[in-house]
């Protein structure tokens, strides 16, 4: 199914988009300008110069770079960095690990946004009478606790007020930023880019404050991501508006903070300091609402990733559930815990947004500096733009993403490191599910088809072979409708031959886009050996048993192949169609003699696939309808046996 990128624009759809898109560049205020300023005196220079960074870091990294130039990349309607990678994998070997680099840091970033966010709408229960001394980090738990308990459920229903609560938040954000912007108007003088340029070079250590500052963009990524829920002018509209309430409101903190002319004490946050009284309550609920909302974002946006991973052979097959009949709104279990148990030793290692702001930031912009280089493959390829301006414009990104990975350098030991490791343990899993699958198939001997199909009839044909099925289905990863795989035949006449009417070979064709789902015939022997090919769109689940049923419906009832004239496999007894799928399950076999990379590398892919989802599940087969046999693989058998017989 194609997903229209031209999605008409309505209220209700731009009120949508606010809800699925800006929840974590939207909460980026809560937390953005504290991490700048943090107990440093107030200066203009820094003051001022922080506003002007935030605001060309907003329009040339978000602005330009994602809102006009990335959703241009759009896959059948949708976005996010594999999608991205799906459109130009042809056009480079070299590819495939930046796009890896870039998934992981995603999936990091998946779980320290929710703990920074939650954690800084929190906390300004701090600046309440009455309650500042209650404990943040017992609340903070209880809340991305309960978001996560909820995902198995769906969020259609919650989803739906997304959009409202968004639209209230950005609204908060405007008119508290007017609010302050009248005591001190001249603050506008910052979107001067000077004021950038004076802080970086002339403010003591005033480079290493982009480290602080790119936390304002840290949900760019999302924009295209989210490109299939929304659609692209939806997303350009919107921005619009939420660009200004940003800005808008990092001004009102700017001219709070020149207006009070104090240093921040430890532990407060000039969002909340800047609301008038009787306003704190509501104001630190209505965060609260919109961290969960960029909270929810993250959760799905990651279900979203790892299901393209495993489509693309990037991840081990999981479980993967749709609680509701929205489509696209997918949870997989293992996932969620995995992101669940992450938040909770985020905030319970660093205990306060203050110290998770000093690790946020590193992995994204490792995933913004591989968006980018993959773009570049699109634009010169695709969309067969001019090579010399593709390099200059892409050069202005590529200088400031190195300038905020430089600057995001000094978190590292400030707990960065975290992100990284958690990134990096992603990234190992993407890598030997890859690559391990790759020498696997690079081992799997194929043969020719048509050199069996006289024994294969005959089989059928002999009646002193007992009936196994009518219907006998292979799962076979030859894309060619002359070949098959070895293993397959031998299953077929090994040991005890498996007699049928009719053997089917399926093979599985992952397309480039989302939404593919159709089928393609080959008789191979009239009426014996059929080949089916299926197209499948990465983000589909297949459900191959159904997909049979419904291939032998439509050639029934089109008279094809004399299937009609034939029995079915069916009884008076019983109508159901008789067949049988086969599985053949591969494992190490102790005769292998590795190098030590492919030693490493297949001995991980086979021991992380014990801990994946089984096939029959996997491909939505009905485990009384399936035989799954075991076969041992030898890639790289000993050479010299060094076995002598005594005397």
């Amino acid at each position: 199914m194609k997903t229209d990128t031209k999605q008409k624009v309505t209220l209700a759809s731009l009120v949508v988009a606010l809800g699925i898109i800006y929840g974590d560049i939207g909460t980026s205020p809560l937390y953005t300008f504290k991490a700048i300023i943090g107990e440093r005196n107030i200066s203009e220079i820094l003051v001022l110069g922080g506003v002007s960074c935030i605001f060309w870091t907003l329009v040339l990294q978000t602005s330009v770079k994602y809102v006009w130039l990335t959703l241009k990349a759009d896959n059948q309607g949708e976005g996010g960095i594999f999608s991205l990678y799906s459109l130009v994998r042809r056009y480079g070997r070299k590819i495939v690990i930046p796009t890896m680099i870039g998934a992981a840091a995603l999936l990091a970033d998946g779980i320290i946004t929710p703990a920074v966010s939650v954690t800084s709408a929190i906390e300004g229960l701090g600046i309440i009478k009455g309650v500042e001394h209650v404990p943040v980090v017992p609340i903070v738990i209880a809340v991305i606790s309960l978001i996560f308990f909820l995902q198995r459920f769906g969020t259609q229903n919650v989803g739906r007020a997304f959009g409202p609560i968004m639209m209230v938040w950005f609204t908060v954000l405007l008119v508290l930023g007017l609010s302050q912007i009248v005591h001190y108007p001249s603050v506008i003088k910052a979107l001067n880019p000077y004021y950038a340029y004076e802080l970086l070079s002339q403010y003591p250590k005033g480079f290493w404050l982009l480290g602080a500052v790119f936390l304002c963009t840290t949900g760019a990524e999302a924009l295209y991501s989210d490109l299939g829920h929304c659609g692209r002018e939806n997303i350009r509209i919107t921005w619009g508006f939420v660009k200004v309430c940003l800005i808008v409101n990092y001004l009102g903190q700017a001219s709070w903070l020149l207006y009070q002319g104090n240093p921040l004490l430890e532990g407060r946050n000039p969002f909340f300091e800047m609301m008038p009284s009787w306003f704190l309550i509501p104001g630190v609920i209505i965060s609260t609402l919109a961290a969960i909302v960029a909270s929810q974002a993250l959760i799905s946006g990651s279900f979203t990733l790892i299901n393209e991973a495993i489509s693309l052979n990037f991840w081990q097959r999981v479980a993967i559930k749709q609680p509701t009949e929205t489509k696209g709104q997918i949870y997989i279990p293992s996932v969620n815990n995995i992101l669940w148990a992450g938040c909770l030793l985020v905030v319970l290692y660093f205990q306060t947004s203050s110290r998770m702001e000093a690790a946020y930031g590193l992995a994204i912009t490792l995933a913004m500096m591989m968006t980018t280089f993959l773009l570049s493959f699109f634009l010169v390829y695709k969309l067969k733009w001019n090579k010399i301006f593709v390099f200059l414009l892409l050069s202005v990104f590529i200088i400031i993403e190195i300038s905020f990975f430089i600057a995001n350098l000094v978190k590292f030991q400030e707990g960065g490191y975290i992100t990284v490791f958690v990134g990096g343990i992603f990234f190992m899993v993407m890598y030997i599910s890859y690559f391990g699958r790759k020498i696997n198939n690079r081992y799997t001997k194929f043969t020719d088809l048509g050199k069996f199909a006289n024994q294969i009839v005959e089989l059928s044909h002999d009646e002193t072979i007992p009936k196994y099925t009518t219907h006998l289905i292979y799962l076979t990863k030859a894309d060619r409708r002359d070949q098959i795989e070895e293993k397959i035949i031998n299953s077929i006449f090994d040991k005890k031959p498996k007699r049928a009417d009719v053997y089917w070979f399926f093979h599985i064709n992952r397309t480039n886009h989302p939404y593919t789902l159709d089928y393609e015939v080959s008789e191979l022997v009239d009426d014996k050996v059929i080949k089916i090919v299926l197209n499948i769109g990465f983000r589909i689940q297949p459900k191959t048993e159904l997909y049979f049923e419904k291939i032998i419906d439509d050639l029934i009832a089109n008279k094809e192949l004399n299937l009609h004239l034939r029995n079915n496999g069916s009884t008076k007894y019983n109508p159901t169609i008789d067949f049988k799928f086969i599985l053949i399950e591969k494992f190490l076999s102790v005769e292998n003699e590795f190098a030590l990379k492919e030693g490493v590398i297949l001995n991980s892919y086979f021991f992380l696939k014990n801990y994946a989802q089984k096939d029959e599940d996997a491909f939505g087969l009905d485990r009384n309808d399936v035989l799954v046999e075991y076969v041992p693989v030898v890639y790289q058998p000993i050479q010299v046996l060094n076995l002598e017989r005594k005397a």
